[in-house]
């Protein structure tokens, strides 16, 4: 059931920008669209199982997510930093903007090596964002832009499509592949910013003690699945961007 769907989706995904004919050029834009698909899904499902099999690890000192986030502010002159708890599984961010760490249902309150490895990482973009870390600030500045970016381009592509017939229809579709290269590039430079705040939680969760040096390679475990997503979301992003220039060269 799920495959014929699948394949259903494919078709008609690929009628609408001219992919009808089979041969190479369909066989390539059918994996680049599995690619866009699956790539995601099996980093998703890698990191909620991960996180999953460490939440039932709890840590040797019996400290909460929560604690040792607020451990860790305090120990790099954060105090001002607060940290709340909000709704969700794994939603956990820092906001630079109200200067808060948000700690999900999952993590907040909890002992366990995978929680405290999320706050400890949360945390670790606090201290990125107070020293102006390169990569945090450039992706700061490109937030606005990429905002726009991301929720115009598909629309720009559509109006393109519509008027191609007309002299304003290509010009809109190659602008809607820079919008959308605009959000590749934001997320590539969100990786180091991802595995920065990761190597920064690990280095504090091991020097200050917070964690046993055998409880440590499990928060690490966790943090790089969740990096992965990251990672994932890149190729799939990637991919998009072929089968875009693909469909272009086609028209």
């Amino acid at each position: 059931m799920y495959t014929m769907t699948l394949m259903t989706a494919v078709m008609r995904y690929g009628s609408y920008y001219g992919y009808r004919s089979t041969g190479g050029n369909y066989g390539a834009y059918l994996l680049l669209f599995l690619g866009m698909l699956i790539i995601p899904l099996i980093a998703q499902i890698n990191v909620k199982s991960t996180f999953s099999k460490y939440s039932k690890v709890s840590n040797s000192r019996g400290l909460t997510a929560d604690q040792v986030a607020r451990m860790i502010l305090d120990s790099n002159g954060l105090s001002h930093i607060q940290i709340e708890h909000i709704s969700g599984n794994l939603s956990d961010h820092f906001d630079p903007r109200s200067n808060v760490v948000r700690l999900s249902d999952s993590v907040y309150g909890k002992t366990s090596v995978a929680a405290i490895g999320v706050a400890a990482h949360e945390c670790g973009h606090a201290c990125q964002h107070a020293e102006n870390y390169g990569p945090i600030v450039l992706r700061s500045k490109l937030v606005p832009f990429t905002n726009i970016c991301s929720r115009l381009w598909y629309l720009v592509l559509i109006v393109g499509c519509l008027l191609s017939s007309l002299t304003i229809g290509t010009p809109l579709i190659y602008i809607s592949i820079a919008m959308f290269a605009a959000v590749v590039v934001f997320q590539i430079v969100t990786l180091p910013c991802e595995f920065n705040a990761s190597d920064r939680a690990l280095k504090t969760l091991e020097r200050d003690g917070i964690l046993e040096m055998a409880e440590v390679p499990h928060a690490q475990k966790v943090l790089r699945a969740a990096a992965l997503t990251y990672v994932a979301s890149l190729v799939a992003s990637i991919l998009q961007l072929l089968r875009l220039l693909m469909s272009v060269r086609r028209r």
